[in-house]
């Protein structure tokens, strides 16, 4: 490993969970391909050119499989087991990478295809000691409405998040800028999601939301959502 992704950003990617809503047509839902490349693979790409220099990737599914392409990824990344992603929310994954976290450090979803902008336009505007990129375009065609986590803001405060709340004004993206107060909010828990870590913090003004503006995304958790990524996706 070069001495750039020793010291530079690093980044946590989550690829630990079955994918259940997706397991029909992708039965591993990382490796799912949209232009010829594994859609892990390009959420490394993505935060590569935003410079990302070294990669900690959360495995547990198929582990084996998951972890045969990263040395096709862009930057060194190194598979780290969840012994417990069958049966934990996806805050245990995180705290399998915990000795990797520092602050600034990159947290993405495996299944998020995301645009350069959006790392590069939460680093411009983060602030505090966690942040999450957020998408104000309330309605977007595609976002599953249903399914994406939402987030309540004052100004750039988090205030709320969730899959279940009813008063909502953006969208949780699944990148964030993070540090060792998420670690710590986790570890205070005992079967912690991040969206309960993120809580933990948002209650003590430690977490703030940072607008990606017209930057792209899309969560490809199911067959309508990859059949989009595969029609409308592009480099």
């Amino acid at each position: 490993m070069s001495s750039k992704a020793q010291t530079g950003r690093h980044a946590i990617v989550l690829a630990a969970g079955a994918g259940s809503r997706l397991s029909d047509v992708e039965p591993v839902k990382p490796l799912s391909r949209v232009g010829g490349r594994p859609l892990l693979l390009h959420v490394l790409d993505a935060l590569a050119a935003a410079g990302a220099a070294s990669a900690s990737v959360v495995v547990g599914h198929r582990a084996a499989e998951v972890a045969a392409v990263l040395p096709d990824a862009p930057i060194p990344a190194k598979a780290v087991s969840n012994p417990r992603w069958e049966t934990a929310p996806n805050g245990v994954s995180v705290l399998a990478a915990a000795e990797a976290v520092r602050p600034g450090t990159f947290l993405c979803m495996s299944d998020h295809l995301i645009d350069p902008l959006l790392p590069r336009r939460l680093l411009a505007g983060a602030t505090a000691p966690l942040a999450l990129a957020v998408d104000r375009r309330l309605g977007h065609p595609w976002v599953d409405e249903a399914d994406v986590t939402r987030v309540r803001t004052d100004g750039r405060q988090i205030r709320a998040i969730g899959k279940q709340l009813k008063l909502y004004d953006c969208y949780d993206t699944g990148l964030f800028l993070i540090g060792p107060d998420l670690v710590a909010a986790l570890k205070a828990q005992a079967s912690p999601s991040l969206s309960d870590g993120v809580a933990a913090l948002a209650a003590r003004g430690l977490a703030e939301a940072v607008d990606i503006g017209d930057a792209r995304w899309l969560d490809v958790d199911d067959a309508r959502a990859l059949a989009l990524a595969r029609a409308k996706w592009r480099h």
